[in-house]
């Protein structure tokens, strides 16, 4: 190897590096926001499956715990960092039709922000994002 050679690798790794890293915070930060986004849809899909087989109106404080906590007790972490119960509003029942009445259910989460764990990058910002309405509706059984 020449010697005017020796250590341009390592220059060139110190100048390459910054990037990698902000690239990396970058996807996992995108990866967590995914999994936040899913658990969260999971957990809405469940307390409207949980209230399409009870009388309409009733269970409501249950269901909201499910959303929150992911059991009926509302014991324990939230299922997601920063959810509250007051992200979760009242669920809505409609009916629809005259032969057959169909029977439905709402449930929703509004509101609900993401807060990165890294507020920057090497200088970038890297933003809260509040989330659309997370809603599941299903057909009520009663």
């Amino acid at each position: 190897m020449n010697r005017k050679q020796q250590g341009v690798a390592l220059v060139e790794f110190a100048l390459v590096l910054p990037f990698l890293l902000v690239l990396s915070i970058v996807t996992f930060e995108f990866g967590r926001a995914i999994w936040q986004y899913n658990a969260l849809t999971k957990s809405v899909r469940d307390a409207a499956r949980y209230l399409s087989i009870q009388t309409p109106g009733t269970k409501i404080a249950q269901a909201r715990n499910l959303m929150v906590y992911g059991n009926l007790g509302g014991t324990g972490a939230p299922l997601v960092m920063g959810l509250a119960p007051s992200h979760v509003p009242d669920p809505t029942w409609q009916t629809a039709g005259t032969a057959p009445v169909i029977n439905t259910v709402t449930v929703r989460i509004s509101g609900y922000t993401f807060n990165p764990m890294f507020a920057t990058a090497f200088g970038l910002p890297i933003g809260s994002v509040t989330y659309s309405d997370i809603t599941a509706t299903m057909r009520s059984y009663l």
